[in-house]
């Protein structure tokens, strides 16, 4: 009888453990776009949705995988004079996730992110009390790549999604890992030359593999930056925007030593950087200023929803190698998205994209533009890099619980057995 309840044990463990490498496995999803016989858009990713809504209780978030039978569907296109290359993946009940792509000279880009969020999906949105179709986007993915190769980000990163339309205001998040991607293609294979995400480049050391034809080589990436605080104080002296973050600048530009385009990463110095800006009712700045850079951070707050969120990034630079004084700006972007009386935390590392030319990377980031009381930030709401960097220790841990119990209940169950088969005549 001892026997048989072993052999149970290990059934047991085996189903559990199978079941353990469901739940922390990623799923990578392929998705293809053809025109006929041949091939203009591929894609390779894992993908992971979080999105707020309301219920008949407050506001909920749930977080779902992007599955692995997800299907391109009809609105997918590799374009035309007027239409630009369009993925459409089609998944559930009534979701979406879309990337549409331009091309500009020798490099193509993902111009928009879009997902598509069904929220009469109960089995997804539970008790949500604003049932319909919500539509979220954002114009800096942050994908670009030159043409003729393949777009390659092993890290995971998350993209906020925002300006949603329906019935329900959007707010939203995609956090991709394992990307391979490629547009405007020349086969129907992916291009065996890569361009490579600059988080990918912080982490490795090993130069990766670039096409022949990119302009920028790969960079010599520093080490993590020194966390920095800055602050910005109003008119009456107290302090109205607070940060404390480590952040390091990636330029692309034209070298006059070198003469060609060159790619520079540099960790921004706390101890030669001056603080400064500016707080109102819906908007606050902070402006970064060393001898040779100025990078300003625009923050806008949502006074309805009281949601804030990183609005616009804009830089001047006239390093010593610049053919030409630098400079570059975004005014629509949706990043470290708060709400008023909070502060942001990220502990990750984060890529905040700007343009083609300049992004920056963040490290252990906390930040909180609005309701800044004595000095202090307020209660932290961490990003979602963050909780999903949290899930699987917590799930690896449950697990090893539950079969540790498992155990327990099955050799008591062994134990009770034997001893019934020496029973008193």
């Amino acid at each position: 009888m001892a026997s048989y309840a072993s052999k149970q044990l290990l059934s047991i463990a085996i189903i559990f453990f199978c079941a353990l490498g469901h739940l922390t496995s990623a799923q990578i999803v392929t998705l293809e776009v053809k025109e006929g016989n041949s091939t203009c858009i591929k894609a390779e990713l894992v993908a992971r949705f979080s999105v707020a809504y309301n219920t008949t209780n407050g506001t909920r978030t749930v977080t779902f995988p992007f599955p692995g039978n997800a299907t391109v569907g009809n609105r997918s296109s590799c374009g035309g004079t007027e239409l630009p290359p369009l993925l459409a993946a089609s998944f559930g009940d009534g979701h979406a996730l879309i990337l549409r792509f331009s091309i500009n000279g020798s490099q193509y880009r993902v111009e928009s992110l879009a997902l598509e969020y069904n929220l009469n999906d109960s089995s997804i949105f539970p008790n949500s009390s604003s049932p319909s179709l919500v539509t979220v986007k954002t114009d800096s993915a942050g994908i670009l790549a030159q043409i003729n190769t393949t777009y390659r980000c092993e890290s995971s990163w998350p993209v906020s999604l925002g300006g949603g339309s329906g019935n329900a205001s959007g707010n939203a998040s995609v956090t991709f890992s394992n990307m391979r991607l490629q547009a405007y293609m020349l086969g129907s294979d992916l291009s065996r030359n890569e361009t490579v995400c600059t988080a990918d480049q912080s982490v490795t050391t090993v130069a990766p593999k670039t096409s022949p034809v990119t302009p920028a080589p790969v960079p010599t990436v520093p080490g993590n930056p020194e966390r920095g605080n800055y602050n910005v104080t109003n008119n009456n002296g107290t302090i109205c925007l607070m940060a404390y973050m480590g952040l390091q600048l990636n330029l692309t530009y034209p070298s006059s030593v070198q003469n060609k385009t060159v790619q520079e990463v540099v960790n921004l110095q706390p101890n030669q950087t001056k603080s400064s800006g500016s707080c109102e009712v819906s908007n606050a700045t902070l402006q970064l200023r060393d001898d040779r850079t100025n990078l300003t951070f625009s923050f806008t707050l949502n006074t309805t929803s009281n949601k804030y969120h990183l609005s616009g990034i804009s830089i001047t630079a006239t390093w010593p190698d610049m053919k030409e004084p630098f400079s570059a700006s975004n005014g629509s972007l949706d990043y470290l998205r708060g709400t008023l009386g909070r502060s942001y935390l990220c502990s990750a590392e984060q890529t905040l994209v700007v343009d083609q030319t300049f992004a920056i990377n963040t490290f252990h980031l906390q930040v909180q533009p609005f309701g800044v009381n004595g000095g202090q930030f307020e209660a932290a709401e961490e990003c979602q890099l963050d909780e999903d960097n949290m899930l699987i220790p917590i799930i690896v841990g449950a697990a090893l619980a539950g079969l540790v119990l498992i155990v327990l209940i099955a050799y008591l169950i062994g134990r009770k057995r034997s001893h019934a088969g020496y029973q008193t005549i």
